[in-house]
């Protein structure tokens, strides 16, 4: 999208005062705990990019509020690597790099923020190479800290953690289904016919690089088979968070160009499992 559509869609340029002025008035404030999903362009043009919104978000939760992203990893080894030839197979087992929190790139799908957010001095990365998470702030180690290697999305992952110290969830322009916390209510759902994935990803150990095998539920497909309780052509989390806000949970509001939501994180679980417990539970 280019500069002048940017504009045109955000009537002028988007300040850090204006996006720091937007996100009060949504609801977040000083000292909160807040896992955000941004689509960048949907806020219009931002006057120095993504940096710009992480001082915004900064500015309003102030030195004791923590940011946190899912960063997950751009380079991490397909799951469908078992299945290749061999001979690919030896390359890379004998080659390809080892996830390094400090070092490795966050999945470019999930946006430029995150990235940033990663990058910045005092920033912490969780452990795990392909569910992992960056926060800046002081509950950025507690929420991150020994992250499970097996059932990263589970009853101690940091989403787990999130949502237990009443930490927040907010979309800036970014859709519904990206919530992320929502895997967190499929793992800790109490419902049979739950999917799940083993895969190998190289780490390092004690600075040595080593492969390890992981399991966890299937967050690529979907946790659970979603087709014969979700429309045609629709999204299950977006479903989910559509049906939350229609409950009366969760604010609304204009940020930049976008439309932003904020939700209170336990409220999210609460209404996920609840929601996938019923359709799925024996």
């Amino acid at each position: 999208m280019d500069h002048q559509e940017l504009l045109r869609r955000s009537d002028g340029p988007v300040s850090r005062g204006r996006l720091a002025d937007d996100l009060t008035a949504l609801g977040l404030r000083r000292s909160d705990t807040v896992l955000f999903h941004t689509r960048l362009s949907a806020l219009g043009y931002v006057a120095g990019g993504a940096d710009v919104v992480l001082d915004a978000l900064a500015d309003v939760v102030g030195p004791q509020g923590t940011l946190v992203a899912f960063c997950g990893w751009n380079d991490a080894v397909p799951y469908d690597f078992g299945t290749w030839p061999a001979r690919w197979q030896e390359i890379v087992r004998a080659e390809h790099p080892a996830f390094d929190p400090a070092r490795s790139e966050a999945e470019h799908a999930n946006g430029r923020l995150p990235e940033s957010l990663r990058r910045r001095p005092g920033a912490v990365r969780s452990r795990h190479p392909d569910i992992s998470f960056a926060a800046l702030g002081p509950s950025a180690e507690p929420l991150l800290a020994d992250q499970p290697w097996d059932d990263p999305h589970g009853p101690d992952s940091p989403l787990a953690r999130l949502a237990g110290s009443g930490g927040r969830v907010l979309l800036l322009g970014a859709p519904l289904d990206t919530v992320t916390l929502l895997h967190h209510a499929e793992a800790i759902a109490d419902a049979p016919g739950k999917r799940f994935v083993r895969h190998s990803q190289p780490i390092l150990v004690a600075g040595e690089r080593v492969w390890r095998e992981f399991h966890d539920i299937d967050s690529e497909r979907g946790a659970f088979d979603y087709e014969p309780v979700v429309p045609e052509g629709r999204d299950p989390f977006e479903v989910i968070m559509t049906e939350l806000l229609a409950a009366g949970s969760g604010r609304t509001g204009r940020v930049g160009a976008a439309r932003g939501h904020l939700f209170e994180a336990a409220e999210v679980v609460e209404f996920g499992v609840r929601w996938l417990e019923r359709r799925f539970g024996g």
